[in-house]
């Protein structure tokens, strides 16, 4: 790999959209000509791009961290001088002093607590989507950085997409007035949900610690496909469903645009049957915001569920997006145009 600088780090961080730890902060005070050393807990899944991707925008991995050691062995091939660990607490322990950054690429259950403790020990944190399983861990998280002054990030990259930032711009210019009504759908789920809990237990495979595995959670039986690699997502224990995973991508814009903040009231309006341990197969849940800047009283609604389920999903009512989709579902042939300064 072509060596990069400390000052490169930064430049390339600050041109490129889809980057990891690119924080300015990071460098303030040290050797502007060193390498940011990064340790990353996660290796797997989206953890293996991020993981690639702050060594490719200048980052020296010098720790890896998973609890399946076929994730790890894998990233090790790349990251030969690398340490390597399954349990991220004894990988900031033992390179407390080795370590700059660190980036979170676990199942959400996970985010809290590794992220924590990471910004506990002084170290600048990636973390990928959602930040945290709940909200106090997100508060915690964040009274910690705003502490030690520290540089962070999650990972929603699109954030600085310029286009993001022009669809902020248009909206806060008036271009379509000031909206009382915001309307948000996914696809998602797209792993397992709305099903109760197994029976059993299987054999725990000997790449897997399972009780790394489960982390801060309730112990449980280890289930073959189940839980881990992916399909945890769905679970309340481990995952945050269809508003966690994609909210902080699909939301992102119209809460910029139309700063959003904290609701004062959210309810769930409908949902399919509640299985207890896993995410509905689809629910419409609205938030209800006050008068806000300029901008007036509105309603949010969000909803999820995977068209190919069964369970045909909660969508918004038709007279709501008859000016958008005509009957085949397509854009009409022709749009009235949008008349905004360049």
């Amino acid at each position: 790999m072509t060596p990069f600088t400390r000052r490169e780090f930064l430049r390339n961080t600050g041109l490129t959209t889809g980057a990891v730890l690119g924080f300015p902060a990071i460098v303030s005070g040290r050797n502007l000509n060193s390498k940011i050393r990064v340790g990353c807990i996660g290796v797997g899944g989206k953890g293996e791009s991020d993981s690639t991707d702050s060594a490719r925008e200048g980052g020296e991995v010098v720790a890896i961290c998973d609890v399946d050691l076929n994730a790890l062995n894998l990233k090790a091939e790349q990251f030969p001088k690398a340490a390597k660990y399954q349990d991220f607490r004894k990988m900031l322990e033992k390179l407390e002093n080795q370590i700059d950054a660190v980036t979170v690429s676990t199942p959400d259950h996970c985010h809290g607590v590794a992220g924590i403790m990471a910004i506990q020990m002084g170290k600048h944190v990636f973390v990928q989507k959602p930040l945290t399983q709940t909200v106090w861990e997100s508060r915690v998280m964040g009274a910690l950085a705003r502490d030690k002054k520290l540089a962070t990030q999650m990972g929603n990259q699109g954030s600085a997409n310029e286009g993001l930032r022009r669809a902020v711009e248009v909206i806060q210019g008036g271009v379509i007035g000031a909206p009382v009504e915001l309307h948000v759908w996914t696809n998602r789920p797209i792993w397992p949900q709305g099903i109760g809990r197994p029976d059993g237990a299987d054999p725990i495979p000997s790449h897997l610690d399972w009780d790394l595995w489960l982390g801060p959670a309730q112990p449980r039986p280890y289930k073959k496909d189940v839980y881990h690699s992916f399909n945890w997502r769905g679970w309340t224990e481990f995952g945050t469903g269809a508003l966690g995973d994609m909210a902080c991508h699909t939301v992102n814009m119209p809460f910029r645009a139309l700063k959003l903040g904290y609701p004062d009231r959210i309810e769930c309006e409908m949902s399919s049957r509640d299985f207890g341990e896993t995410y509905p197969l689809s629910t419409r849940v609205r938030f209800d915001f006050s008068a806000r800047d300029g901008w007036p009283e509105l309603k949010f609604w969000w909803y999820d569920g995977n068209p190919k389920n069964a369970f045909k999903p909660l969508r918004p009512y038709t007279d709501t997006t008859k000016n958008l989709v005509d009957k085949q579902g397509k854009l009409p042939a022709a749009l009235p145009p949008l008349n905004c300064a360049s």
